[in-house]
């Protein structure tokens, strides 16, 4: 099935559940974080979108901000082997640890799934999910539609005052952006 004949998921009904194997092989499954907020991160380390926010810094420190605050932060691979950005697991591990990043687990994706299921356009694309599973957010990390790292340190961060807003039990403003960045590599 193409990602065009999937609809994208709908902010206010529950977020569509997923199993994935994570990096180190530990199975996650949405469902199984009810309870809990969850961000999905779709990334891909080859993107400049994707590195501007890694080597400006900016991705680790809401990663780790959003695990203080008892988020779980996903970061999602749906890129094909032998497209820009394919990792398998030690691949993936090694990026976490060069990159020092946060994510409580990085999924492997590489049939596209999961980022057909949620119609993952870009990498970044980010959704917020709230702890009864309801999808809040879904689209662009921040503002600023560009791979200049200085950008992605004074953009108005979209992504995290999503999940401000859901940790206050309020709605995201706004709630839906277009996501940028560059095209999640699916296979086919």
């Amino acid at each position: 099935m193409s990602a065009s004949a999937l609809a994208a998921p709908i902010n206010g009904i529950a977020a569509p559940d997923f199993a994935a194997r994570a990096a180190d092989g530990t199975l996650v499954r949405l469902s199984d974080l009810r309870g809990k907020t969850v961000v999905l991160e779709w990334t891909n380390s080859g993107c400049p979108f994707v590195r501007a926010h890694y080597d400006s810094g900016t991705m680790q420190q809401r990663q780790r901000e959003a695990a203080r605050l008892g988020v779980v932060w996903l970061s999602i691979n749906s890129g094909a082997p032998g497209k820009q950005g394919h990792v398998d697991g030690p691949g993936a591990q090694a990026e976490i640890a060069s990159g020092k990043a946060a994510p409580a687990h990085y999924l492997l994706d590489a049939v596209g799934t999961v980022g057909r299921l949620y119609d993952a356009k870009t990498t970044p694309h980010m959704f917020v999910i709230r702890p009864d599973g309801v999808l809040a957010y879904q689209g662009a990390i921040d503002d600023k539609p560009t791979a200049i790292e200085a950008d992605a340190k004074t953009a108005t961060p979209w992504a995290k005052n999503a999940i401000t807003a859901v940790l206050a039990g309020k709605a995201p403003s706004p709630a839906i952006t277009r996501p940028y960045g560059c095209s999640v590599k699916y296979a086919g």
